[in-house]
């Protein structure tokens, strides 16, 4: 909505294009982070009182999964705020509330899904994803502060 009615603003048709590429890469995250995370469930219910290498090995596996979609989703998020806040810059003053209600969300978004990195990570405190999914987070909270001081 910034950029279309920013008529003034020369970078508008840039903003709206990536804003549909985001929306684009965005929007199969959601049903593949829930089947995702039914795997993860599923490995759980076939647990046995007794280690299991192949259950662990399957909860493993179906964990390193459901963490890889809420750090696609948080990175997403977090480039969802930076480009808030670039249009939060250049936009017309009338439609910096959408502009801030849109960072808003990515940050919240950005940092739920790094709290489920993080769930999904618990054993792995040194994985790269989790270094990845807080950098995104942190990203999108900077870019939140950026746009409420246009606000």
């Amino acid at each position: 909505m910034a950029a279309a009615t920013s008529r003034e603003w020369n970078g508008a048709r840039g903003v709206a294009a990536q804003a549909r590429a985001l929306r684009e890469r965005v929007a199969p995250l959601a049903q593949a982070d829930a089947e995702a995370y039914a795997e993860v469930l599923a490995a759980l219910e076939r647990a046995s009182p007794e280690r299991d290498v192949r259950r662990d090995f399957a909860l493993g596996t179906a964990l390193d999964r459901a963490a890889e979609l809420p750090l696609a989703i948080a990175e997403a998020a977090a480039d969802v705020a930076e480009l808030s806040a670039h249009a939060g810059a250049a936009c017309a003053g009338a439609v910096r509330g959408e502009v801030l209600t849109a960072a808003t969300l990515a940050e919240s978004a950005a940092r739920s899904a790094l709290r489920l990195v993080e769930i999904n990570l618990a054993t792995a405190e040194g994985d790269p994803r989790l270094q990845r999914a807080r950098a995104a987070a942190a990203a999108a909270t900077a870019a939140l502060r950026r746009v409420e001081e246009t606000a």
